[in-house]
């Protein structure tokens, strides 16, 4: 799976690019700004033991590595040539899987601009089309509104909750899982946001 890294994909305004050193700033920034805004859906211990922070260039080394195994597909989301945020495709698997599953983040100053489904478009699009897999996944809080606009504008299909899935903000948190496969969109991702009204 490591082939084919580092990549940019781009539509519009929207671009799906690695993250590099000279993002720290921003990033951090941004991670700043958005703390309670991100806060709600964000991974914790379950042991509740918070692991040391690395370093932005040791971050950005274990992306790096992940992407090298073919296990993670770290991307940096910009928008308007802005970084407003993460996109990564985690857990690829080939074998008799050939899946992956998307999480993502952005900034609260961007959201509700169509960013995030262009992304998700984007990643999908790459991964089923160029890199061969076969179904994508999205896992998302149910209270999370917002991420549920996402799926339902990309036409995700539900396939039901799963009870206690994530620790997510101090406790063990449902979450609906959404998917498409290869033959849900045949003619990609992007192009099917961009027939759909809204």
């Amino acid at each position: 799976m490591a082939a084919g890294w580092p990549v940019v994909l781009a539509a519009g305004e929207v671009r799906l690019r690695p993250l590099r050193r000279s993002d720290e700033a921003a990033w951090f920034r941004l991670r700043v700004t958005n703390r309670e805004w991100l806060a709600r859906w964000e991974a914790t211990s379950p042991i509740g033991v918070r692991s040391a922070t690395p370093s932005f260039r040791g971050f950005l080394r274990i992306l790096r590595r992940q992407a090298r195994r073919g296990t993670d597909l770290p991307f940096g989301i910009e928008y308007r040539g802005e970084l407003v945020g993460q996109l990564t495709v985690s857990g690829l698997s080939r074998g008799s899987l050939w899946s992956g599953s998307i999480g993502y983040w952005v900034s609260e100053h961007v959201a509700g601009r169509g960013i995030v489904p262009t992304a998700v478009g984007l990643a999908a699009d790459y991964c089923m089309h160029s890199r061969g897999l076969h179904r994508i996944e999205i896992n998302i809080r149910p209270e999370n509104e917002a991420s549920l606009r996402v799926v339902e504008k990309l036409g995700f299909r539900d396939e039901g909750v799963r009870l206690r899935f994530l620790h997510i903000d101090d406790d063990w948190r449902d979450h609906r899982t959404f998917a498409l496969t290869r033959e849900d969109v045949p003619e990609g991702l992007l192009a099917r946001l961009a027939r759909r009204p809204g």
